[in-house]
């Protein structure tokens, strides 16, 4: 059965929509981890449009699960993940136009520079864990890096569920995650899966944590954030 990732960037987002100090992130890491939450995702952008380098300090401080960052290959963000030492970290691409991540990381394109990063991170006791695309040739380059995990991107299945694509793009999850866990991969998926999209991907075997974001916090609008993570968490249980 996978873990449960929760993702609060998005309680980052409407803070500084007001550049005020609530809701807190922090406080909402904290609600994650009463409800059950098994760790806790950020995304430190360069940008800083949303996570600020203090959140993540608290974060370090209060969270007791898995604290998960997730950031580019920026030299500034990997000087502060090696100084603030998360559980892990996540690489993934970032271009400042966007306004969620929209693809994997191409590490097959660029295997020299993640390869170094990642040996940095593992020396220093930091899982890395890589956001790819659910695709062979990335599956086999991030096994060639050295990374512990890869984190496989759920967007086209997301955006493809209830439509023509919807088994097509299942069939690629399910198939990279067997191929990465052939290569000795941990296996996560995130980004997109939400209350109705979940159940599939919570099924494929091997598939170790979920990371989920958007979904959540939107649903604790309604229900509260301790209820949207317990609601998350049956289904996955389920």
């Amino acid at each position: 059965m996978p873990q449960l990732g929760v993702n609060i960037d998005h309680v980052a987002t409407l803070r500084q929509a007001r550049r005020g100090l609530e809701p807190d992130p922090v406080w909402a890491a904290v609600e994650a981890q009463v409800a059950g939450a098994d760790g806790i995702t950020l995304h430190l952008r360069e940008d800083r449009r949303h996570i600020q380098d203090r959140d993540l300090r608290a974060m370090k401080d209060v969270v007791q699960v898995k604290l998960n960052l997730e950031m580019a290959l920026a030299d500034e963000i990997i000087e502060i993940a090696l100084r603030t030492k998360p559980s892990q970290v996540t690489l993934v691409p970032e271009k400042r136009q966007e306004i969620t991540t929209e693809g994997g990381l191409d590490v097959a394109g660029q295997e020299e520079r993640v390869a170094a990063v990642t040996e940095k991170f593992k020396r220093a006791g930091i899982v890395v864990s890589l956001f790819i695309d659910p695709f062979e040739p990335q599956v086999a380059a991030a096994a060639r890096c050295g990374a512990e995990a890869v984190e496989l991107h759920t967007g086209r299945y997301a955006e493809a569920w209830g439509g023509a694509e919807q088994e097509a793009t299942f069939a690629e999850l399910a198939g990279a995650a067997q191929r990465a866990m052939g290569l000795g991969l941990i296996c996560h998926a995130g980004h997109g899966l939400n209350y109705q999209n979940v159940g599939p991907v919570a099924e494929i075997p091997g598939i170790a944590e979920l990371n989920i974001g958007h979904s959540i916090i939107s649903r604790a609008v309604f229900v509260g954030l301790r209820e949207a993570v317990r609601e998350m968490k049956r289904l996955i249980q389920n």
